[in-house]
């Protein structure tokens, strides 16, 4: 109750100020973001996760973990983000006869596309560091996992911490996508006021507006990425995701 006291508040605060229909418009613009950003750490935490599985696999001693792994990442890496949007949100529930809420759809298609990527760059970090440190954990009777938790994995998350944020505008970006699938966000409302015959509301008005949000939400993220390979001393150095 609180929070629509708020967004009420908020509404008419922003039609005082601006005045009707922007006023309405800026603050429609402005929630719908939300979805936006709750979608794009949706799709980077189960990323990440799936991520790190696949990473793991990528590196382990077993030639069959590894080849499951490339067939992972070239299958989601080969795949336009688009068409997983499609078949998740649309392809499959009329192939199945299901019934898939476009959060869903949206989440899993974006999970996967961002899992690929980001093993990717992390298999990188990992593989960027000197062999000589494993042949070093393994001369002090380490097995695998020991030795990569305690001596790479430390080594590795600083070569990988300034792409994986970097990536993060990737993921943002990619939500502009999903207002194909009904998904209600940022895209999706500023393409239906665009669409709408109400002076005020006309493209070159209303996509100016949504590319500054978008702006808004990525260059912070792109400037600590930066600051990250600096800080960091990865600068130059950092493992990028192989484009497909």
């Amino acid at each position: 109750m609180a929070v629509r006291l708020a967004g009420r508040a908020l509404k008419d605060l922003f039609v005082t100020l601006f005045g009707k229909p922007e006023g309405i418009v800026l603050f429609q613009l402005i929630e719908a973001t939300q979805y936006t950003i709750y979608l794009s750490l949706i799709a980077f935490l189960g990323g990440g996760f799936v991520g790190a599985l696949i990473t793991l696999l990528r590196v382990s001693p077993s030639k069959a973990a590894k080849r499951i792994a490339i067939g992972y990442i070239w299958l989601f890496q080969s795949a336009p983000l688009l068409m997983l949007l499609f078949l998740f949100g649309l392809g499959v529930p009329r192939l199945l006869n299901l019934d898939i809420s476009p959060w869903f759809a949206a989440s899993a298609a974006l999970t996967l596309y961002s899992s690929a990527y980001l093993s990717d760059v992390w298999r990188g970090a990992l593989e960027s560091l000197p062999r000589g440190q494993w042949e070093g954990g393994h001369a002090l009777g380490l097995r695998f996992v020991p030795t990569l938790r305690l001596i790479i994995l430390p080594q590795a998350l600083r070569v990988a911490l300034a792409p994986t944020v970097g990536f993060m505008v990737q993921i943002i970006k990619g939500t502009s996508l999903a207002y194909i699938i009904g998904f209600h966000d940022l895209m999706s409302i500023g393409k239906r006021w665009a669409n709408a015959p109400v002076d005020g509301t006309e493209p070159f008005i209303i996509f100016p507006l949504m590319a500054l949000i978008y702006f808004s939400l990525c260059f912070p993220l792109s400037l600590y990425a930066r600051w990250l390979e600096r800080r960091l001393g990865t600068f130059g150095n950092v493992p990028k995701p192989t484009a497909a």
